[in-house]
């Protein structure tokens, strides 16, 4: 990767390339953990990281929300005469600071990248004239892309939803989308493809025939798998779950619902689990909890890294600040034997209030210290093996005689319930809950 990438203007010009300076940096625009050339374990910190920059809150999310008008006017916007003027400087300015930042990464939704067009052919054109040439910006930079999607929730056709829209005529105008989609994911070498159901639900079960609906939904992804594969595409599919917002109740809820509905339809091998830490949130689950019920099923597949407001019931996409949650989620992403085709997209937006150029900047280095820190305690926590050592020793009862002999399923209920009369007291052994959160919090701190 060169230094950094310029185009015919410079969008950040006050700003170089970020340096790791150490956790003695007082310099705001420098990584104090994030070290990408360190080696954690056997691999380097840029490795298992896998940063990638999300395309769509970075260069097209403006600061306006329900009660007010943006408050980040996009000088990449500004200085354009049409809307595929503007695209390409949208671009240049992408790969200016994801250069400078030092991601290798970005994901897209095709709409962030290409204006929608007068018709779907018109807008097929648009995205793959705007794909010739973030080819050439990858060329240049090495910059790649982790995955591509579609957006298939912004335009009013898509208020019932995509795939699961009672009319056939928008569930086919999806499918034109998702397959230009597919076609630009390939062209650009995207190691992922990712399906987002922001309006695959319901806001009332009074209009809706919900096993017809998930049906299609099923018929739908078959019919896009099928599709990428005639395509020669080999990498991964991934679902994102969130369990509502903006419709009252997604059909991709949470991990365990998404894990269900792809075992169900057969759609398992293909596809595996974007997990984002503020959905977690949103279904009532931690980040952690998500991340291993993926893993615990080998499901698991790339994570979305935001977080959320405890205190808001709604996406509110912040920077992922907690050391905590991130050693949590690294400490099961590297149990996962860590990330193949994905990796940690941050599908994160500065505030509203956070208007200086270098505010993004700032925002992904703490992000991108967060998970280095996280990184590095969830390794020590493998390498000590205490936490894995406890967990061994309290199910070892069934790692050998009758207790390996009714995890294999062959025992039946009448032997099983025999055994019972004969082990007298039992169960009444501690958990240590508070000892392990201890230990937890002397892997964080190094000690």
């Amino acid at each position: 990767m060169e230094d950094y990438y310029v185009g015919n203007k410079e969008y950040f010009p006050k700003i170089g390339k970020i340096r790791y300076e150490g956790p003695e940096s007082d310099n705001p625009l420098a990584f104090k953990y994030y070290d990408p050339e360190k080696k954690v374990g056997k691999k380097k910190m840029k490795d298992h990281l896998r940063f990638a920059v999300a395309y769509w809150h970075s260069f097209c999310a403006d600061g306006s929300d329900p009660f007010g008008a943006g408050t980040h006017p996009h000088p990449w916007i500004a200085d354009a005469k049409t809307p595929m003027e503007a695209a390409e400087h949208k671009l240049d300015a992408a790969f200016e600071f994801i250069t400078k930042l030092g991601a290798e990464f970005y994901a897209f939704h095709d709409r962030d990248m290409a204006p929608e067009g007068a018709t779907p052919a018109e807008s097929e054109m648009n995205l793959q004239t705007l794909v010739a040439k973030a080819k050439k910006r990858q060329r240049a930079t090495g910059v790649k892309l982790l995955w591509g999607t579609a957006n298939l929730f912004s335009h009013p056709r898509f208020m019932n939803g995509a795939a699961t829209n009672p009319d056939f005529k928008v569930v086919a105008l999806a499918a034109n989308q998702v397959k230009a989609a597919i076609d630009a994911t390939i062209e650009l070498g995207g190691q992922g493809y990712t399906f987002w159901g922001g309006r695959e639900g319901y806001m009332s079960l009074l209009n809706t025939d919900l096993k017809r609906e998930k049906e299609h939904l099923a018929s739908f992804l078959i019919a896009a798998r099928d599709y990428a594969r005639k395509q020669g595409f080999k990498g991964a599919f991934y679902i994102e779950p969130k369990p509502m917002e903006p419709t009252k109740h997604q059909y991709d809820y949470d991990v365990e619902t998404v894990i269900g509905f792809l075992r169900y339809y057969g759609l398992d091998k293909d596809f595996r689990l974007n997990i984002e830490a503020n959905h977690a949130e949103l279904a009532g689950h931690d980040f952690y909890h998500e991340l291993e019920t993926a893993r615990a099923a080998g499901l698991f597949g790339s994570v979305d890294a935001n977080r959320g407001e405890p205190r808001n019931g709604w996406d509110t996409d912040q920077f992922p600040s907690s050391y905590y949650e991130t050693a949590l989620a690294m400490y099961a992403v590297l149990r996962a034997g860590g990330f193949t085709t994905g990796g940690l997209n941050f599908d994160a937006k500065i505030r509203r209030n956070s208007i200086d150029p270098t505010d993004l900047f700032e925002a992904h280095i703490g992000g991108m210290d967060a998970f280095a820190v996280g990184l590095e305690v969830a390794s020590r926590m493998l390498s000590d093996s205490k936490l894995s050592g406890f967990i061994k020793k309290r199910y070892a009862s069934f790692d050998s005689g009758d207790g390996a002999k009714f995890e294999k399923g062959q025992m039946k209920l009448e032997e099983l319930a025999k055994l019972g009369n004969d082990y007298g007291k039992a169960g009444i052994v501690s958990g240590k809950q508070e000892r392990l959160e201890n230990l937890l919090n002397q892997y964080l701190l190094g000690l």
